[in-house]
């Protein structure tokens, strides 16, 4: 079973049943000393690519915007025993030409890694893929916020959903993430760790 180890902010880990770790735009809080199989970077923003803080095992994979959007097209590829599929994200303060979110498969569990964003037209064919978890950013000044953020997961359809992303120069949140009330919600604090 893979497990999600939250950093804060909008950065992530997931560990596959096998070991194998995946880092989402590595940035904030601790939980960085576990070398990286798989790194994946949604945007160039500051606070999402700081990919010196992980250590790299001979053979990491490093898939960013830059990756995903090769050709003009959302790419997919195969990692590490892991599948990603780049997807869009977009608002006023993302160009979608240069920000993507990723659709990750890892030990049959499909978890939807939105990157910054507010509601897009794709997400309205993600509920077909019958997610198991989506996070979602809730800041309300760069992205979505609780309100529309709740609205977006109902569209998603995702059984979980993780609120992220909450307040600008914070790890977390706590009275932000319990203003987003979508279905299924679960709150995780960083240095929290879950199994998927």
């Amino acid at each position: 079973m893979a497990k999600l180890y939250y950093q804060g902010h909008g950065s992530y880990r997931i560990t596959a049943a096998d070991g194998t770790v995946i880092y989402v735009d590595p940035f904030a809080g601790d939980g960085y000393e576990l070398p990286a199989d798989l790194i994946l970077v949604t945007h160039q923003h500051r606070d999402h690519n700081k990919i010196e803080l992980v250590t790299q095992k001979p053979g990491c994979s490093v898939i960013t915007n830059f990756e995903a959007l090769a050709g003009g097209t959302h790419n997919s590829f195969d990692s590490h025993g892991v599948h990603i599929q780049s997807v869009m994200a977009k608002n006023l303060m993302h160009n979608p030409k240069k920000c993507v979110g990723y659709l990750i498969t890892v030990d049959d569990t499909k978890i939807y890694a939105s990157g910054d964003t507010s509601t897009t037209d794709q997400m309205k064919d993600f509920a077909a893929l019958k997610l198991d978890y989506a996070l979602l950013p809730i800041d309300g000044i760069f992205n979505m916020g609780p309100d529309e953020a709740a609205k977006a997961a109902a569209l998603i359809g995702a059984a979980h959903n993780i609120p992220v992303h909450m307040k600008p120069g914070a790890l977390f949140d706590r009275a932000k993430a319990e203003k987003f009330t979508a279905p299924n919600r679960i709150i995780i604090e960083p240095g929290q760790e879950i199994d998927l």
